[in-house]
């Protein structure tokens, strides 16, 4: 657990930098849905400047990993790290398995290897490899490669082994994901539910997506997302797998960031409430969650459990009710406001009392588990010096 609570310190670095990218994506979407030629090329640039660190956060988390993780921090564990993410990024792209395993292997699993976990493994890679290797000196004529050199070259090997593992076993997990995701097909709310509570809790793997896939798009010709902005879906049913995180994303993390807030320190609160406030900000208007997830994941896995279930019990709610929004980008008031108009919306007013009532509940039992349990959130986190 203590190894836990490290990794969720080191991952609070590369945290910071995602509510005002989520942000920027989200306002760029808002910005051109107005549908304004004159505002199109700002909103392009606020849409790449912001998806220039939300689709790369695999490698931000292998570069804060890999630096929050080693014992001395120097840039030698930075680079090790990333050069283990680009031998695993590269020998494992979808092109390249298709080449190494002549074909008898899937290349659809591998699309999605650019993920959190394996940044996060990545930057382990790196910080393992410089504790360990980066005061072994070489002799004679392999003198040149020993030091921090040795710890970057066996990264190198440790990134290969990797590499070698996941090419066999990512498909295989990728592919159960496919499977449990096909089974819930015909469930109904309580299928909703069980989905919201997977996506959630898959989310540092990267396997969400193939849980989306069968319900949002048309892999197994539910095509939730696409039907509800066409219009060619049911009415009443369609967008059932897209509600649920509405009252979450908007009502439910921000409970969650300020019973984390009102927990905090005394004496680090002010600092917390500036990461948990952007972060829920983010959250609110666009639907990006990752930038507070991530701050309470590691250092908190409990929580993550909570948010899990809690996620799933608002699937269910909104799958039980005669209530169906819809969202572009993700479950945000932006989306929310577009789809207001959408032919497939029904009874989207009850996002706020729904909303609300979760926004209490992820208050009250966030608040309760962090004190109750005295767990380490955002600005509760034990110093270095208090640790030893």
């Amino acid at each position: 657990m203590k190894y836990a609570h490290r990794l969720g310190k080191a991952l609070m670095l590369p945290v910071a930098c995602l509510p005002v990218a989520g942000l920027l994506m989200g306002l760029g979407y808002w910005v051109e849905s107005m549908g304004s030629a004159e505002l199109y090329l700002l909103s392009q640039v606020m849409v790449k400047a912001g998806s220039a660190l939300m689709d790369h956060m695999s490698i931000l988390f292998t570069l804060g990993v890999a630096m929050g993780m080693a014992d001395e921090q120097d840039g030698a564990s930075v680079l090790a790290g990333a050069v283990s993410w680009m031998m695993i990024q590269n020998v494992l792209s979808p092109a390249n398995v298709v080449v190494l395993t002549q074909g008898r292997l899937p290349s659809v699993p591998f699309e999605h290897i650019d993920n959190q976990l394996i940044g996060i493994l990545c930057g382990l890679i790196g910080a393992h490899c410089c504790n360990r290797y980066r005061h072994r000196h070489l002799s004679g004529a392999l003198a040149i490669f020993g030091g921090r050199r040795l710890a970057v070259l066996a990264s190198c090997a440790y990134a290969a082994v990797a590499s070698l593992v996941l090419l066999f076993v990512w498909p295989t997990l990728y592919g159960g994901c496919v499977y449990i995701g096909e089974s819930m097909i015909g469930a109904g709310a309580l299928g909703a539910g069980i989905y919201g509570f997977l996506n959630r809790l898959l989310i540092p793997t990267g396997f969400h997506h193939a849980l989306n896939s069968i319900f949002w798009f048309d892999m197994a010709g539910i095509s939730d997302l696409n039907n509800f902005w066409n219009g060619t879906g049911v009415y009443g049913q369609t967008g059932m797998y897209m509600t649920g995180f509405f009252p979450v994303m908007i009502f439910g993390m921000p409970g969650a960031a300020l019973a984390m807030y009102h927990t905090a320190r005394t004496e680090k609160r002010k600092m917390a409430g500036g990461l948990l406030l952007t972060a829920s900000l983010c959250s609110v208007l666009t639907g990006v969650t990752e930038p507070l997830e991530f701050s309470f994941m590691f250092l908190a896995p409990e929580l993550f459990l909570l948010h899990a279930f809690l996620t799933g019990l608002s699937a269910f709610v909104c799958a039980a009710l005669p209530f169906r929004v819809g969202f572009n980008f993700s479950a945000g008031l932006l989306d929310y406001l577009l789809s207001l108009n959408a032919p497939l919306a029904e009874n989207p007013w009850l996002l706020w009392p729904v909303g609300l009532g979760f926004g209490c509940l992820y208050y009250l039992l966030f608040r309760f588990c962090i004190q109750t349990f005295r767990l380490p959130t955002p600005g509760r986190e034990k110093d270095a010096e208090e640790q030893t």
